[in-house]
């Protein structure tokens, strides 16, 4: 039929670009590490290998440096991207009370993966704008990362969920200095 060109055929449909915006969802700083000298960005999310008993914030926030330095020593051109996952919820109004004031995620929470991998799950962020301005502003790995990725709970529709997301725009981003 029709012979090859020499070499390695590229990707069809074609995306020009598509490179630049790969993310690796990092579950480790071995694997941020990793993603960061094949040039991906990196999505670190709510839960990680604990890796050393210190909170998650910190252990990810060390993760993101570690990427950040892997990306370096690799030489790649450009800026890396990071974003950090969290769920937050301003209480602002009685239902966000009844759904999330109640208490009880304001810790870490450690479990294991396959048996034997001790995992570390960020905690849920759930107070008053003002509390969560205080609490938000510790957050290390927050303060380390490009973007910030809301997890809001999708089975309480899409209304309650655009209300949450809008809570956090409204209440809690200018206080923190987000854009």
């Amino acid at each position: 039929m029709f012979p090859n060109p020499p070499g390695l055929l590229r990707l069809e449909p074609h995306s020009p670009g598509l490179r630049d915006r790969i993310w690796w969802g990092a579950g480790s700083n071995a694997t941020a590490v990793w993603a960061a000298k094949l040039g991906m960005h990196l999505q670190s999310s709510t839960l990680k290998n604990d890796e050393d008993g210190r909170p998650f914030h910190i252990q990810q926030a060390e993760q993101i440096r570690a990427y950040r330095e892997a990306w370096k020593q690799a030489g790649h051109g450009g800026t890396p991207r990071v974003s950090v996952s969290r769920s937050i919820f301003a209480l602002v109004d009685d239902q966000d009370r009844l759904y999330f004031g109640q208490g009880g995620q304001e810790r870490d929470q450690i479990g294991y993966l396959e048996g034997n991998t001790r995992a570390i799950f960020g905690r849920n962020y759930a107070a008053e704008p003002d509390v969560l301005i205080e609490q938000l502003a510790k957050d290390e790995a927050i303060a380390e990362a490009d973007t910030l990725l809301l997890t809001v709970p999708n089975q309480l529709g899409v209304d309650y969920c655009a209300h949450v997301i809008e809570s956090i725009l409204v209440h809690v981003a200018p206080g923190l200095g987000w854009r």
